[in-house]
């Protein structure tokens, strides 16, 4: 049996969180911040030598700017390369040119949350609040709502970015096609899975 003062360790140690930003000064300041808010940071230049931190296991927040340097991986490139490692962890990516583009390519890859550069360390602080909060693995729920349903490349693409808030008229921005479209994409999803709407959708996936 865990004794309370164990327990009360347990609770109160600082969870770990993986940094990932080129910038010295900027990298420096946010750890300091991060650690402020009671977090273990890992800060890191590049993803390459994130990757090899002998920590990386134990890491259950990431902030990575987009953008790091010519020539090498970028912010959205560590998503895939951090779940390769089993490491599931939200991802919450920075970025000062925050183009549809980019945003279409976060999303996709598994990104929590696209911060906006300049912002506040408050706002990161309560970005990373929320995204952390959620216990379950959103992703496997997500997975298994959708395989389901047979759904065609197109049809999964647009009910990935619904289920990360979107509405249709962004998404068919992202897309390159017209709101319409993307509703019409919607109606097949929510005949596939038997639900009548975007409430229904939700509440199959992320059951209360």
């Amino acid at each position: 049996m865990i004794s309370d003062r164990a327990e009360t360790a347990r609770r109160t140690a600082p969870r770990t969180i993986l940094l990932v930003e080129d910038e010295p000064d900027a990298r420096t300041i946010l750890a300091r911040r991060l650690q402020a808010f009671g977090w273990n940071c890992l800060p890191h230049s590049s993803v390459e030598t994130a990757l090899h931190d002998p920590d990386l296991r134990y890491v259950e927040a990431v902030v990575a700017d987009v953008v790091l340097g010519e020539g090498k991986l970028s912010g959205i490139d560590l998503i895939p390369a951090l779940r390769k490692q089993e490491v599931r962890a939200p991802v919450v990516l920075v970025t000062a040119f925050a183009d549809t583009q980019r945003v279409k390519a976060a999303l996709n890859a598994g990104a929590s949350y696209l911060l906006e550069k300049p912002f506040t360390t408050e706002a990161l602080r309560q970005i990373l609040d929320k995204v952390t909060s959620v216990d379950v693995d959103l992703a496997r729920l997500v997975n298994k709502a959708l395989s389901k349903a047979r759904l065609t490349r197109k049809e999964e693409e647009v009910a990935r970015l619904v289920l990360k808030g979107l509405t249709s008229a962004e998404i068919g921005a992202m897309m390159g096609n017209s709101e319409k479209t993307i509703k019409q994409h919607l109606t097949q999803v929510y005949a596939k899975l038997g639900v009548a709407g975007r409430a229904e959708f939700f509440h199959l996936v992320f059951p209360s």
